[in-house]
């Protein structure tokens, strides 16, 4: 006796097979794009270096013992970033060393003035990370005592800026803004202007401030606190 196919009954089968299948890739689609809608991951995250991560728990310690809880970890680990990439044995072709890049003559300055940084060692990860904190912090307090920036995040970039490029140089560069009747607490004044360093060394300080607060700032701030710039005025 033979076996009699009702293919009718078969091709509805398929029909609901494929139909079926389809429904269930449909129905991921839209959970996966609702997921990614309502838990999306943190912005940048996966722009970290690796070779930050190992110094993650440095850097937040040292921020934390010079500025407090809430201190802004994010802004010097962009810093970080900036300076060095995250490579403890980088030299630059002037001689800034390690982490934080710091020049022999300035590490022994923070050697005097911060004993209890310990003995000045730009290539010692932990020494350059808490040393770049201090420094950080103290341009920033002289350059709000002798003129009030405008913005918190005015007063950072003007740090920073002094970092890089030393704050004789902000303080004449402020002194050349108000001059031309700029604020000299608005870090745009202060970068438009030179009172004297050559274009290239002009440049790089103009720069860099943004380039830590605006540009690298934001990826690290799953690691805690930062500075608050609005777009560039």
């Amino acid at each position: 006796m033979g076996i009699r196919i009702n293919w009718r009954e078969c091709l509805e089968l398929v029909c609901a097979g494929f139909l079926w299948g389809v429904g269930i890739f449909l129905a991921a689609l839209l959970f996966s794009a609702a997921s990614s809608f309502l838990f999306p991951k943190p912005a940048h995250a996966e722009s970290i270096p690796a070779a930050a991560l190992r110094y993650r728990s440095e850097v937040i310690r040292a921020a934390r013992v010079e500025a407090g809880l809430g201190a802004p970890v994010a802004v010097f680990a962009a810093q970080l970033e900036q300076e060095s990439g995250w490579n403890p044995e980088a030299v630059s072709p002037v001689g800034a060393r390690g982490l934080g890049q710091f020049m022999p003559g300035t590490a022994k300055d923070l050697g005097r003035s911060r004993p209890d940084l310990g003995p000045a060692n730009p290539t010692n990860p932990g020494w350059a990370i808490r040393a770049l904190c201090a420094y950080d912090l103290a341009n920033l307090g002289r350059i709000r005592a002798a003129t009030p920036p405008a913005t918190q995040c005015d007063a950072w970039a003007l740090a920073l800026m002094a970092y890089n490029g030393g704050l004789g140089w902000v303080w004449r560069d402020q002194a050349k803004a108000k001059a031309q009747g700029l604020d000299p607490g608005l870090w745009q004044s202060v970068a438009s202007v030179n009172a004297g360093r050559s274009l290239a060394a002009k440049r790089e300080n103009a720069r860099y401030g943004p380039a830590i607060l605006f540009k690298r700032q934001p990826k690290y701030l799953a690691w805690g606190p930062g500075i608050r710039c609005e777009v560039a005025r």
